[in-house]
């Protein structure tokens, strides 16, 4: 079923080239004649690193649900992935994910992700937009503020002028500056939420040697409140494999080689040292820090100009390690198409009200993750203790229990609603997997819960 609507606005623009970008201008083009994109790099024609995409060289991950947005939005993307070298994987079935001492069982979850760098997926997605009706990608072009006209936004002021539009989406990421614009132009700034989670990490890119193979074609190991350190490696495009280590609060992985691979040893589950120790090293090293997950709370303004909107990174920005980034932002896309078919009234306010919904789910599994550790900032409420407590037996009974092993990647891979995990059926296995390797007083677990 179309999408497209009778009456179409004359023009919109989007602030930013990424992948949050790329996606809005998709949505965007059936809803307006016009689309122009504006992308300060120049941008590259294939699958090559850009200065903009900080975290570009690392791992990077397209979720289950990320991916099932990119097939709705560009029939047969998938295929012009596998094509140029991605690889589709099974997220429960092709890997190993290592929790609580051990892996999460592997089964057939009918998750299925993509496994390919950064530069690839956003190069494919680029090429497509690129080829869209009525899509304009107008690239080494630095946007220096907004366009208004009374309590609305009218266009956007360029190196070059003024550009007009109907609507202005700015999907310009983390470093957004729309919320110091709005203050400027008499606004109140969104209020920000952030989780300082002190995050750095270093990736380098492998081959494996001759007749070295790989179980599976993706690793995690997950830090533990504890070592605070932890690596994904995963298979990627020309036969390369890419290995991205990190720590929180100072434990950060050496760039040099040796060391490097001293740092993967060091991990909970020996997985990606196994693989690394005699494989041949491809470049250098990249290093990226990460200071805070960041949210700004644009549904709780009370005024906000028409002919703007806030999209992608620009709204949340979480922890790369659970690699919600580029899948949120396909949801928020979903999103953005259902608030425009319902008409430009109060579009800003119903579009923050929708991605606040969505964005609950990722920012809540994150930050009761990254909580754990007693050196991150936030609220540790008597909830979120009780929730990390239960997610560290429901991990050890995975080990053994396929149901629960597969139930759990559905919401990592925001597939289904983390209360999924506390239907009765999923507690009793829990608890019962609980109960058959040590009895537990009340007391017991009561003292668990406060301590973790």
């Amino acid at each position: 079923m179309s999408n497209r609507v009778e009456q179409k606005g004359r023009r919109a623009l989007v602030i930013g080239g990424s992948m949050a970008g790329l996606l809005a201008a998709r949505v965007l083009s059936d809803f307006y004649d016009n689309v122009i994109l504006i992308e300060r790099d120049v941008l590259p024609k294939n699958s090559e690193h850009r200065r903009g995409v900080a975290q570009g060289r690392h791992a990077h991950g397209l979720l289950a649900s990320g991916a099932a947005v990119l097939e709705d939005l560009f029939p047969g993307i998938g295929g012009d992935l596998t094509s140029g070298g991605a690889m589709r994987a099974d997220v429960l079935n092709d890997a190993h994910w290592f929790f609580e001492g051990g892996c999460l069982k592997q089964s057939p979850s009918g998750t299925i992700g993509i496994l390919a760098s950064r530069p690839l997926l956003e190069s494919v997605v680029r090429k497509r937009v690129r080829e869209t009706d009525g899509v304009q990608i107008l690239d080494n072009c630095s946007v220096n503020g907004l366009f208004s006209d009374g309590g609305s936004v009218k266009g956007v002021r360029i190196d070059g002028g003024i550009l007009e539009a109907d609507l202005v989406v700015d999907a310009a990421g983390r470093g957004s500056r729309v919320a110091q614009w709005l203050g400027l132009l008499g606004f109140a700034v969104p209020r920000e939420d952030k989780i300082e989670i002190r995050l750095a990490y270093t990736t380098r890119l492998f081959r494996l040697r001759a007749g070295r193979t790989a179980d599976v074609p993706l690793l995690i190991v997950p830090p533990t409140p504890e070592g605070k350190r932890g690596g994904v490696m995963a298979a990627q495009e020309g036969g390369l494999w890419i290995a991205t280590l990190f720590g929180h609060f100072g434990q950060l992985a050496p760039a040099d080689l040796e060391g490097f691979i001293e740092y993967a040893k060091s991990l909970e589950a020996p997985y990606i040292y196994d693989l690394l120790r005699d494989a041949e090293p491809v470049g250098e090293a990249a290093f990226t820090r990460f200071p805070a997950s960041a949210r700004r709370r644009y549904e709780n303004l009370k005024r906000f100009p028409e002919g703007l909107l806030v999209f992608g990174d620009a709204i949340c920005s979480f922890n790369p390690v659970y690699g919600q980034g580029m899948s949120v932002a396909a949801l928020q896309a979903m999103e953005l198409r259902e608030v425009l078919a319902g008409g430009s009234a109060n579009l800003a306010r119903r579009f923050f009200k929708k991605a606040a919904k969505l964005i609950d789910v990722p920012w809540n599994i994150a930050a009761g993750g990254d909580l754990r550790m007693p050196e991150t900032t936030g609220p540790r409420t008597i909830f979120v203790r009780l929730i990390n407590w239960y997610m560290s037996k429901l991990h050890k009974a995975a080990h053994h229990d396929s149901e629960l092993s597969v139930a759990f990647i559905r919401v990592a891979q925001l597939l289904a609603k983390p209360e999924s995990l506390l239907r009765p059926r999923m507690l009793w296995r829990v608890l019962s997997s609980r109960l058959k390797t040590r009895p537990a007083t009340t007391a017991a677990v009561a003292r668990e819960i406060t301590v973790s």
